[in-house]
């Protein structure tokens, strides 16, 4: 009886094991891969576009040299480069190109290659195209499911644009509330549109059978090097077909690289191949079905839902490539390339779900800018493959030199790594430069706009830091000053935030200078950002009494990840009262902050227009109360100049 009780215990065990494993994968196909699970939308049209620069000729074996390229790109882009090898590299279980960002900053720090700096450098660059992607994905996307109606009713042409307009305007509008309202629905509406991409790809397949042999390598190989003359510029459209690759990186630390895998390998791959070779097949039957391979893949009866269906998925990609611009932001202001930015996080159980409004906004003009300025998907697919590919080329490249100097790999491995995997990406590089002057330009032009404000934000905050030194001063010679002149104490508690436990608050300064008096608590707070996500609370504050250990005077150094936001108040709390010579007054404590006013001095730190361009970008900059999760009726704000 014991032991039955036993088995029915392991067995319930078990059966919730298996269902929170199977609820973390059904959330990452609702967040992950909406990008890469779209793109059987538009990948194959855009091929065969007639108006395409270097039009591609419908014929048999361009046919089947097409649908074996995007087998293969997909099968080594994203299953091989992505989930089999780059998901083993991660930051305390975080991904993307801000994780490895991360690691080449900390092996720069301990070995101080320039090599490291260099490919950190260009790791911003690809972060830099990421913002690119994001405004780029949510208009293409919504823009071709909406295309749709000109399959279904020719005559609706006219309404694509403005339709997709207004979806897109919703779909920002409702970003404030953040997406776990509606983020469990996210999962089922792409199983279901998983399931029927891949149905309908089947029944396609059915009608042509032979497309199958599009599974052979010896048809992409036979295709690029025997049609090289159109195989290289038909490049630029099948990298299409691994949009969104990044996702699966840069997501992994909210469901891990498992549920990422299975999810990708035993439904999201399957469906896409399956759609993909339908898609062929339909084109092989007639040559005429090039104008919209995908819809007419369906049934006329299942048409309207198919548009319906495919509008909700590209809505949940846009949701995805959006919710990931506000965490490349985010990471990049921890790290120091941007200005501390205004986030709102809006689940209390998941602290990943954040809401930038600065980004937001910023996202939403540019999409709709695209969608007014391209009007169609086949006209925004040349600029889409810039931004896709270089962004995957710069993450191959950093795994491949963390791999080697790092985790050791032999270098055998690495030489066929580079051979193989980063030849592949320098091929669909170049294939997009030929795109260069039919809107290629445009992710560039956004990756360079996005990286030069990220160093020079870099750069101004090096130089302010250093001028912001020297104005304060050494903390501990301050604090031997204090003793010495035994201003007057006053009764409370007064925290002030300062960058370091080297110098000095400016607002502690004035406080005593212009004032002549000091609290009877003194608590001086530096916020350090660690390169990790998140920090755990027994390591959250360290306290040092500065030499004496009672005058009331401590410094406390609160730890936060590059995830978290900075909450001051909550640190404070976990202070022992041994620690900081007796209880703080939490509730009653005013907290004090030195606000630096940034003017062009005529020093010859940086050039004057990026001079210019730090000033006029420290304007976005966050309300520090806010930010640090201050009380603003008790916080003090005291102001200083500073020339850059």
């Amino acid at each position: 009886m014991a032991d039955q009780q036993i088995s029915d215990a392991s067995a319930r065990g078990k059966l919730a094991h298996d269902g929170v494993r199977l609820a973390v994968i059904v959330g990452a196909l609702g967040v992950v891969f909406g990008d890469i699970g779209t793109s059987p939308i538009y990948t194959i049209q855009t091929v065969f576009n007639p108006a395409d620069p270097h039009p591609m000729p419908v014929s048999e074996d361009n046919v089947f040299g097409v649908v074996s390229l995007i087998f293969w790109s997909v099968m080594i882009i994203v299953t091989i480069t992505y989930v089999l090898l780059a998901m083993r590299v991660h930051n305390d279980g975080e991904g993307g190109i801000m994780a490895l960002i991360t690691l080449l900053r900390r092996w720069k720090a301990k070995q101080g290659r320039k090599a490291a700096a260099t490919l950190a450098a260009l790791g911003v660059f690809g972060a830099a195209l990421f913002f690119g992607d994001s405004m780029i994905t949510p208009a293409i996307s919504v823009l071709s499911a909406v295309e749709g109606l000109k399959v279904v009713e020719p005559e609706l042409e006219r309404f694509v644009v403005p339709i997709t307009a207004v979806i897109i305007v919703g779909l920002f509008l409702v970003q404030r509330r953040g997406s776990g309202v509606v983020g469990r629905f996210f999962g089922p509406v792409m199983i279901l549109w998983f399931t029927v991409i891949g149905v309908a790809g089947i029944v396609g397949i059915a009608s042509h059978p032979e497309i199958l042999k599009a599974l052979s390598p010896t048809y992409a190989f036979g295709f690029l090097f025997g049609h090289f003359d159109i195989a290289f510029f038909a490049l630029a459209a099948v990298v299409l077909a691994v949009t969104g690759a990044e996702a699966l990186y840069a997501d992994m630390g909210h469901f891990g690289r498992p549920a990422i895998a299975r999810g990708w390998l035993f439904l999201v791959f399957p469906a896409c191949v399956l759609s993909y070779m339908g898609q062929g097949a339909l084109i092989l039957d007639d040559p005429a079905n090039v104008s919209g391979p995908f819809f007419l893949l369906v049934p006329e009866w299942a048409r309207w839902p198919m548009v319906v269906l495919a509008t909700a998925a590209t809505v949940i990609a846009s949701q995805a490539v959006i919710t990931g611009a506000y965490s490349v932001a985010s990471q990049a202001a921890q790290l120091g390339y941007l200005p501390r930015l205004r986030i709102a996080h809006t689940s209390e159980s998941t602290i990943g779900q954040i809401y930038v409004p600065w980004i937001n906004w910023m996202l939403m003009i540019s999409v709709l800018t695209l969608v007014f300025a391209f009007q169609t998907s086949a006209a925004l697919a040349f600029a889409f493959g810039m931004a896709v590919t270089g962004t995957i080329t710069i993450t191959t490249a950093l795994f491949l030199f963390i791999a080697r100097l790092r985790f050791g790999a032999p270098a055998w491995a690495i030489g066929l790594g580079c051979v193989v995997l980063l030849g592949v990406d320098l091929l669909f590089l170049a294939a997009n430069m030929t795109k260069l002057l039919h809107g290629a330009w445009l992710p560039l032009l956004i990756g360079l706009t996005a990286f030069t404000v990220m160093t020079t934000w870099q750069r101004g905050r090096a130089i302010v830091t250093k001028a912001r030194r020297d104005a304060e001063g050494s903390l501990q010679a301050f604090v031997e000053e204090l003793h010495e002149q035994r201003p007057t104490r006053v009764p409370g508690c007064a925290v002030f935030l300062n960058r370091g436990k080297e110098t000095a608050p400016l607002a502690l300064r004035a406080n005593v200078e212009h004032n002549h008096v000091l609290h009877e608590r003194v608590v001086i707070v530096s916020i350090e950002t660690e390169p990790v996500p998140r920090v755990p609370l027994d390591r959250r504050v360290q306290v040092d009494e500065l030499g004496y250990a009672d005058d009331g005077i401590v410094h406390v150094s609160a730890r936060f990840g590059y995830m978290e936001a900075p909450d001051v108040p909550a640190a404070l709390a976990l202070l022992d009262p041994v620690q900081t010579e007796g209880a703080l007054d939490l509730d009653q404590a005013r907290y004090f902050l030195s606000k630096i006013e940034l003017q062009r001095g005529p020093q010859r730190t940086m050039a004057g227009w990026r001079k210019r361009l730090f000033v006029a970008t420290s304007y976005i900059t966050a309300d520090a109360a806010e930010h640090f999760g201050l009380p603003r009726e008790r916080t003090v704000i005291m102001g200083a100049h500073i020339d850059v």
